[in-house]
């Protein structure tokens, strides 16, 4: 897979000069590239305890990100999945401790702990004060010796950064990182493993399933299992995690492993708050990003019951764009939509030929969803047969509402329906021609006539015209043809559609933006739609 890199051997460090120019001056680097990788505080000053964490770079932004007044005063860097050497650690230490002393806080892998622990018994031999606490959250195995260190130690940075920051002394620190470390837990699921730089990617999660318990490395997790959306993941992880907590209030973090978008962050985060398994979860941390695990798809949550110094530290405010707080878990707030928006209500009414006639023309955009995305997914983003299978399975729905026997609002009634159940510039553009349509027919003008003034409505306002390579291509000719039979219609849409895919480059619409090359030979989605449903109504009123 291709990576914004340079190479694997400078990854981290460009990374790590890459945090420290944008940080606005606020942490500086020891001068020990590449093998001894620290990032400090720029305003430390040696009087208080001092908070050291680190190991493998790959997450980010842990633990360098956390790094900043009220957190970590160093971050020990090791290249990606691997632990920071011992001189490496001990230059961190060096570095940061006063005469308060410092904490080590360490995820319990064999290497961090030994390299940790090591350079913690070199630095008392200087003559510091040193304390080292060891996280093992992780309760995705519950069959190992030593559980793994997870997401979790993002509780211990903050509530031991809050202590630290007020002046507490190195047995008060570490005592509270310790009970935080006893009371969490954190398990993660994922549809995909990690992409480790320079090496080959994993692939033992198949498609359609999801892996529960996976380890930030990418190790295995306990189980595989089908995946059925974001509530079931959710809850799999619930499962696992209350009976930890259970009857306690707590905070729950919800941490991005990697590259699972900010939309689907926030459809889990609905999970989490909407779960009748997380009763007892009165705040959240996140969604976010926080201990990610390079690329993978998929998401932790952490666990910690709530006291009120907990609470306290967690939510208190710190300087580092990295963090998102602590927030209150709380009902979606609902207020009425403003009064003029809601269209009136129109009385409805019965006609079986118009009803049959609508549930066809809905019947067969739905039928061509797939193709339609294919085609648009050439020259646009490749949701044209999402959108208008989307409104017309609404439109089916919203039948028994209808003024089916009353033309006039029923073309209006169609784009009041339109105009909100079908996103994209498609269903202002329908909406629009529907509603500019019933206003000609109530008028008194024509079916035939009103839907062309429909039409030039809907060119007068977006600006395509027949031959800007748009779905008027195939609609002005059908219904300028309309007069003459639906055959007629019909035959005239397909050979606007076909003609679509010789015109090159759009002049109007999302094709506009796309290269003449990747256009050539391809009809407009659009008109290919509209081809369908007057092919489709044709062959539907013969038989």
């Amino acid at each position: 897979m291709a990576q914004f890199i340079n190479g694997k051997d400078t990854l981290v460090t460009d990374a790590i000069d890459g945090l420290l120019a944008s940080s606005g001056g606020r942490l500086y680097r020891l001068d020990g590239y590449p093998h001894i990788k620290v990032v400090c505080r720029s305003d430390w000053e040696k009087s208080r305890v001092a908070l050291i964490s680190g190991g493998g770079s790959g997450h980010e932004p842990a633990h360098a990100g956390f790094v900043g007044k009220g957190m970590l005063t160093a971050a020990v860097c090791g290249e990606v999945f691997a632990s920071p050497s011992v001189d490496a650690v001990l230059a961190g230490i060096l570095a940061v401790t006063g005469e308060a002393g410092c904490l080590l806080i360490v995820k319990n892998y064999t290497g961090d702990r030994l390299n940790f622990g090591l350079a913690a018994e070199r630095a008392r031999a200087f003559g510091l004060k040193v304390a080292m606490v060891v996280v093992d959250d992780d309760i995705a195995l519950p069959d190992l010796p030593q559980a793994r260190g997870v997401a979790g130690t993002l509780f211990v940075h903050k509530i031991a950064g809050a202590l630290a920051e007020d002046g507490a002394d190195l047995e008060t620190v570490s005592d509270a990182a310790e009970t935080a470390v006893r009371d969490m837990a954190s398990i993660g699921t994922s549809l995909d493993t990690c992409t480790v730089p320079g090496s080959t990617k994993e692939d033992r999660i198949a498609a359609g399933m999801a892996e529960l318990g996976l380890g930030i490395h990418g190790e295995a997790g306990v189980q595989q299992v089908a995946f059925e959306g974001a509530v079931s993941a959710m809850d799999m992880v619930l499962d696992k995690l209350v009976p930890h907590v259970a009857g306690q209030d707590c905070v729950a973090l919800l941490n991005n492993l990697g590259s699972t978008t900010p939309l689907e962050m926030a459809v889990l985060a609905q999970a989490l708050a909407s779960s009748e398994k997380a009763k007892g979860i009165k705040a959240i941390i996140g969604p976010a990003p926080l201990m990610t695990s390079l690329d993978m798809h998929g998401f932790s949550v952490s666990l910690l019951p709530l006291t009120e110094d907990r609470q306290a530290a967690l939510a208190r405010d710190i300087p580092l764009p990295d963090w998102p707080g602590l927030t209150l878990l709380s009902p979606v707030s609902v207020k009425p939509l403003p009064d003029g928006l809601s269209p009136i209500k129109p009385i409805p009414s019965e006609n079986p030929k118009t009803r049959a006639l609508i549930d066809t023309c809905c019947d067969l955009l739905i039928a061509a969803e797939s193709d339609l995305n294919v085609l648009d997914a050439k020259s646009g983003d490749g949701d044209t047969g999402s959108t208008l299978a989307t409104a017309a399975r609404a439109l089916k729905g919203s039948m028994d509402r209808m003024p089916l026997a009353d033309l006039t609002q029923l073309f209006r009634a169609i784009g009041n329906e339109l105009s909100q159940t079908m996103g994209g510039s498609s269903g202002v553009i329908l909406a629009i021609f529907f509603s500019a349509t019933g206003d000609a027919c109530a008028n008194g003008t024509p079916t035939p006539e009103a839907l062309l003034a429909g039409l030039q409505r809907i060119s007068e306002v977006g600006g395509a015209q027949q031959g800007d390579r748009t779905m008027i291509d195939a609609l002005k000719p059908a219904l300028e043809t309309l007069p003459q039979g639906v055959d007629a219609a019909a035959l005239a849409a397909r050979q606007g559609a076909d003609g679509t895919a010789a015109m090159g480059r759009a002049k109007a619409g999302r094709a506009s933006y796309v290269p003449e090359e990747n256009l050539i030979g391809h009809n407009d989605p659009g008109a290919e739609a509209v081809a369908r449903l007057f092919e489709g109504l044709a062959t539907a009123l013969k038989g």
